[in-house]
């Protein structure tokens, strides 16, 4: 199977185009972070042009969801990125010739390249299903989750190193070069068109298509099920990571930070190890059984986690080492199973989402886990500065379980679930 998908000519050069951007636009992230910084010293200003990319999202989600299913796929992921590659390559330009970067300008190129990616995503999102076979659609996931690790990874590593020695201009360039490559690839791929043009775009038509593909997603048991899941999961996760640990780490456990960094690192390793260790499970298992099992493990694993900050624990030793090895250990664990977990999550929902409403359902569920993440950061960062560490840490465990519950049936069912099309013709009629 492996070396069919391998053989499929428009899979690969997607992945091949899109590896090429990501580490573009990751580069330029990283990079233009350590310049706001450099030149603001606020630590403020930084976290506001994160948060503001949010605003675009919220906004235009519905409005991309649509078009994303009235318009040609092809044509629109690549001129959006060669949108992106000249818009980039502009603000190259203006650095070169000004050497330097206004805040509002860094503002702007933020906010329009969020809006670029919110109607590229709801493109790119009936592409996969539609280039690959179903029974191929897991391992297609995998590989792409190998590839955004990668990137997640090297890009970093990389950025540093050109930003350091020769500037920001440079990477401002190298990330223009592979959204225009990438586009280039993308004119080469077969994409079948299965999107729906009305004959006239007005505000009547773009109204019921969005509340059409509203009902699909509210009449569908299943489709509400891996959304909800899918939120859940980010929600309580991500804290844990990018808050949670954190805490844990340098404050309870007074680590290093050589630990951390090793910590950070073997966390990274394991999203990017996870389809290869799963791999075999990953085709043989029923994918709402790994769903269920995914979720379950992690929540299991997210309460077991919450012993080790606690003063009994940490006690029983005469130093940290032990506490970091066995907290260490466990994200390592927790990072396999979530990765497999949103493998498993994106795959069912390519399975029985209809390509023409791809775009309007996929917007939806990527703006839910959008909101889910600084939603749960700003909670549970509450919960960590007011409670002991284990509170927090077990509760984040158990509201994935208590999820995994409410909606294990409906996957459990899946089959009788799925979305046919007199199913799709009995929502949009009523």
């Amino acid at each position: 199977m492996r070396s069919k998908l391998f053989k499929n000519k428009n899979f690969m050069l997607l992945i091949a185009g899109k590896t090429v951007s990501l580490v573009g636009s990751n580069m330029q992230q990283f990079a233009l972070s350590l310049y706001v910084l450099a030149i603001t010293g606020s630590a403020t200003i930084f976290a506001s042009i994160l948060a503001i990319s949010i605003i675009p999202r919220l906004i235009l989600s519905p409005v991309a969801g649509v078009f994303g299913d009235w318009f040609d796929r092809k044509k629109s992921i690549v001129i959006i990125d060669f949108i992106n590659g000249l818009v980039i390559g502009i603000v190259a330009i203006y650095f070169i010739y000004n050497k330097a970067l206004s805040l509002p300008i860094i503002y702007a190129l933020v906010i329009i390249l969020e809006i670029t990616e919110i109607f590229f995503n709801s493109a790119m999102a009936a592409v996969i299903p539609s280039i690959v076979e179903k029974d191929e659609l897991m391992e297609a996931n995998s590989l792409k989750s190998i590839v955004n690790n990668i990137g997640n990874i090297l890009a970093p590593l990389i950025a540093a190193f050109l930003y350091v020695n020769i500037g920001l201009k440079i990477i401002f360039i190298l990330n223009s070069i592979s959204f225009i490559l990438s586009a280039i690839s993308e004119i080469f791929i077969d994409i079948p068109k299965n999107n729906k043009k009305p004959e006239q775009i007005n505000f009547k038509e773009f109204k019921n298509d969005f509340v059409d593909g509203i009902k699909i997603i509210k009449n569908s048991r299943l489709i509400s099920a891996i959304i909800g899941l899918g939120t859940v999961l980010n929600f309580c996760m991500s804290p844990l990571f990018s808050v949670g640990l954190i805490f844990v780490i340098k404050e309870i456990l007074k680590c290093s930070d050589y630990q951390f960094s090793l910590f950070q690192v073997i966390l990274s390793s394991s999203m990017l190890l996870s389809p290869i260790i799963c791999s075999k499970i990953l085709k043989q298992t029923k994918i709402s059984k790994l769903i269920i099992n995914s979720f379950l493990i992690t929540g299991g694993l997210a309460v077991l986690m919450s012993i080790i900050p606690t003063t009994s624990f940490f006690n029983v030793f005469k130093n940290n080492l032990i506490s970091y090895i066995c907290i260490t250990f466990l994200s390592f664990l927790i990072g396999v199973v979530v990765t497999a977990a949103n493998i498993g999550i994106s795959t069912l929902f390519q399975e029985i989402v209809p390509l023409e409403y791809m775009g309007r359902t996929a917007t939806t569920m990527n703006l839910g886990l959008t909101i889910s993440i600084p939603i749960g950061q700003i909670l549970f960062g509450v919960l960590y500065d007011t409670l002991p560490p284990y509170i927090p840490i077990s509760v984040a465990g158990i509201i994935v379980i208590i999820f995994v519950f409410l909606f294990k049936d409906t996957l459990l069912n899946a089959k009788k679930s799925l979305v046919t099309e007199s199913d799709i013709d009995n929502i949009v009629c009523e």
